[in-house]
């Protein structure tokens, strides 16, 4: 017998970026901490910038030294949430790869459980939902309309993806799953996770949700009605796709 432990589990959460420079640095702190209450995973912030303007890059590249093997920097220079989390997941060398918003919305306590999902080996994608039985969201109602509305339709459009929150930003994948399902994902914007979901779900990869406590930030960058129509349109491309 011996008493050597298994190496741990390499975690990579990646903070996709545009324009953040006044908020990033206390998300990193604040994030930098929680790793610190849990030391049975190994931890990094990766700040996946896509074509800022705005210092964040520079500000991303300054955290990045100041905490060396903690932060790394990953900066494009071409805009596109989708894009940066597609570059950060398939050149991580990580176990498990995640993300989470910059404005930290979703409550970062949530985070270990998230990963443990993964780690565990209970699931292959682990997904942060604001509609599941127990979460705790507050935001506007036309908010709450437009995502209940959105998963009413990817259940009419793929009825075996079983999930009630497809665009919370709050999701974790095993090494398994990024190599399978990420870089045949096409969409570089908003559409790319419930592109990363459905291809998952086709691919039989075994997807769990976790209730979430959610806070609506009011300064998103997120547009509703230019967001509503790229999700209609991404899913007629992959309800009519060829596979």
């Amino acid at each position: 017998m011996t008493n050597e432990q298994a190496p741990r589990k390499r975690v990579d959460v990646v903070i996709p970026v545009y324009n953040e420079v006044k908020v990033l640095a206390a998300s990193v702190q604040r994030t930098l901490a929680l790793f610190g209450e849990h030391p049975e995973y190994d931890w990094r912030i990766v700040i996946a910038d896509n074509g800022s303007t705005d210092g964040t890059s520079e500000l991303a590249r300054a955290l990045e030294a100041a905490h060396p093997g903690q932060v790394k920097a990953l900066v494009l220079t071409v805009k596109g949430r989708g894009l940066a989390l597609k570059e950060a997941w398939t050149t991580s060398d990580a176990d498990i790869v995640s993300y989470m918003d910059v404005d930290l919305s979703t409550d970062l306590a949530h985070l270990p459980e998230l990963i443990g999902m993964v780690a565990s080996g209970r699931c292959d994608v682990a997904v942060g939902s604001r509609l599941a039985r127990g979460a705790k969201t507050d935001r506007q109602l036309k908010r709450e309309i437009t995502s209940r509305g959105y998963v009413a339709l990817i259940r009419l459009t793929f009825p075996r993806l079983r999930i009630t929150d497809a665009q919370c930003g709050f999701k974790a994948l095993s090494r398994k799953a990024v190599e399978a399902v990420v870089p045949r994902i096409e969409n570089r914007m908003w559409f790319f996770d419930t592109e990363m979901l459905i291809l998952a779900q086709q691919a039989g990869l075994k997807i769990r949700e976790l209730p979430v406590r959610w806070v609506e930030d009011k300064d998103t960058k997120v547009k509703i009605l230019s967001t509503a129509m790229e999700d209609i349109r991404g899913l007629a491309r992959m309800r009519f796709r060829r596979r």
